[in-house]
């Protein structure tokens, strides 16, 4: 497994997966949108430090190319 996720999507995944995982928390009460919402932030926050499966199956690669000169 290749790593794909750049370092900006690496900081906003971080951001939202946190923010999906304190929302029902704040909130007291696990509904099922709440419950579906907190699993969606582990997932981001699982995916966010190197490989997204979801992005191999849509080929894309948000970490630059690097250059070899």
């Amino acid at each position: 497994m290749t790593r794909n996720v750049g370092l900006i999507d690496q900081y906003a995944r971080i951001i939202i997966g946190l923010a999906l995982i304190a929302y029902p928390v704040k909130d007291g009460s696990l509904g099922a949108g709440l419950l579906v919402a907190g699993t969606l932030g582990f997932v981001l926050i699982a995916t966010a430090f190197s490989y997204c499966p979801l992005y191999t199956l849509l080929g894309i690669n948000s970490r630059p190319k690097s250059s070899s000169v």
